[in-house]
């Protein structure tokens, strides 16, 4: 199911007390997003217990229970302890989509009436339930429309902004929240359709778990193991190069004033991409889209960087065609000016550093 109208966290607590003290919610979005830890903490702020059950790990008999002869020759059904509860808490259905459809059955009178069997949720329970989207490669098997009408859908979207505050109350590494501060295009990655790691919230939380736990004894060699087992490759190369660039005080600033040249080991890949990439960014963030509106500082801005990219393509020409590229939309990223005048001033450049 894809949403047409999506919400950040920030959003979520809010709708969620409008809709769910009322109606059962389903919160839709892709692996890592948070979904069941807004769940949690949702259910804290109301100041009730959050009982989950995972969908995949669920028979019906874990819902219905299993039968019990009465004094009078009867059979009932008693349901689980986890379930039947004196006091109102949070039933939190995770992975109910990914649930086989017995399993889905069985939860169609818990979610619609709030029972099962002769038991019935205490008055100020709520139910909310979680999954992931077939399109995110998850494991989700289709919700029959029954069971989709029972339900209020929220779709949730990953937010940076949102990320970031919360991460700055909750221990995350800084280097973490540093570098999504200036890259918060990184925090999330649509999973991928091959077996690999792929950024997401969680795998970030998981990243900054491995820094406080490593602390100052973490290896570069071994930053890059975790690093590359948790993120995309193209975010972990940005990530370990800007821990490098933490570790050693260099910097691009120090490049586009003439204190420093491009790393050129081999062993700096990670970082001279790094470098290209906050290169890239900073042009596009600081030249106009018409020559005419570029002040005189920003030309020489402009001239200076024609400079850089000529000794960039020195040590690597892909890295360097990493800067002037496309977009993913096929359309230039950086101003037709500068591009060019690049094009055009390459030759005299290149001949004046012989």
């Amino acid at each position: 199911m894809q949403g047409a109208v999506t919400v950040s966290p920030s959003q979520v607590p809010e709708l969620l007390l409008g809709l769910a003290t009322v109606r059962p919610v389903f919160l839709w979005g892709a692996p890592g997003i948070g979904k069941s830890s807004l769940v949690r903490e949702f259910a804290d702020s109301l100041g009730l217990e959050c009982v989950s059950l995972i969908g995949t790990q669920l028979a019906p008999e874990d819902l219905i229970g299993v039968p019990q002869i009465t004094p009078q020759g009867r059979s009932r059904f008693c349901p689980p302890e986890s379930i039947a509860r004196d006091e109102p808490y949070c039933l939190f259905l995770d992975e109910l989509n990914a649930a086989t459809p017995d399993v889905q059955k069985a939860f169609y009178s818990l979610i619609l009436d709030r029972r099962i069997g002769s038991y019935e949720l205490p008055p100020g329970s709520i139910v909310i339930g979680a999954g992931n989207r077939a399109t995110d490669g998850a494991l989700a098997r289709p919700m029959a429309s029954a069971l989709v009408n029972r339900l209020v859908h929220v779709h949730l979207r990953a937010s940076a902004g949102d990320w970031l505050k919360w991460a700055h109350g909750s221990g995350i590494h800084p280097w973490v929240v540093d570098h999504l501060t200036d890259r918060p295009d990184h925090l999330w990655s649509a999973p991928p359709k091959s077996e690999e790691p792929f950024s997401t919230p969680r795998a970030w939380h998981m990243l900054s778990d491995a820094l406080h736990s490593f602390g100052t004894a973490l290896s570069e060699e071994t930053l890059k193991v975790v690093a590359n087992g948790l993120l995309t490759p193209q975010h972990a190369v940005a990530f370990c190069g800007y821990a490098k660039i933490v570790r050693h005080s260099f910097g691009l600033d120090a490049i586009l004033k003439g204190d420093a040249r491009w790393p050129h080991r081999p062993e700096d890949r990670d970082l001279l991409y790094y470098l290209a990439d906050a290169f890239r960014g900073r042009l596009v963030k600081e030249l106009p889209a018409r020559k005419e509106y570029a002040s005189d500082a920003l030309r020489q801005t402009a001239y200076r960087a024609k400079s850089l990219l000529v000794q960039l393509a020195e040590i690597s020409v892909e890295v360097a065609q990493t800067v002037i590229a496309d977009g993913s939309d096929g359309n230039p990223v950086l101003p037709g000016w500068f591009l060019i005048e690049a094009a055009r001033d390459m030759p005299r450049l290149v001949e004046a550093r012989r």
